[in-house]
C-alpha cells in the first residue's frame, strides 16, 4: 500500500477526567491533526460522568490550559484533561485560610 493509499496515519493520546471520588483515562488512536477538543469527544468519557459537556469543558494538555482546544492539533503521547469548573476562587480561599491562622494567632 503506498503513502497516497494510506492517509489515515493515526498517533496515540490518552483523555484524562477525574471526580474526587472517582477518575479515568481513555487510551486513543486519533488521526494525525486532531484536535484537542475532538480528542476529548472521542474519549466518550460524556457518557460515562453524567453532566459532562465536553463541547464547552476547559481542556489541557498535561497540566497547562489550551486556550484553544477546538483548532490546536493534539501530539502524540500527549493528554488531555478535561477540567471541572472552579467550586471556588483560589484567590478567596487563601484569603480565608490566611484570616482564620491571622485571628488563631490574635487570640493567644
Amino acid at each position: 500500500m503506498s503513502n497516497m493509499e494510506n492517509n489515515s496515519n493515526t498517533i496515540h493520546v490518552e483523555v484524562a477526567y477525574a471526580l474526587p471520588d472517582r477518575q479515568r483515562i481513555v487510551a486513543l488512536e486519533v488521526p494525525e491533526g486532531c484536535t484537542v477538543r475532538a480528542a476529548a469527544m472521542q474519549s466518550g468519557l460524556d457518557k460515562q460522568f453524567s453532566g459532562l459537556d465536553l463541547s464547552t469543558v476547559d481542556l489541557g494538555i498535561f497540566g497547562k490550559s489550551v486556550n484553544a482546544p477546538d483548532t490546536q492539533a493534539i501530539k502524540v503521547g500527549e493528554r488531555v484533561e478535561i477540567y471541572r469548573p472552579l467550586l471556588a476562587d483560589p484567590k478567596e480561599v487563601r484569603k480565608q485560610r490566611a484570616a482564620k491562622v491571622k485571628a488563631r494567632k490574635d487570640v493567644k
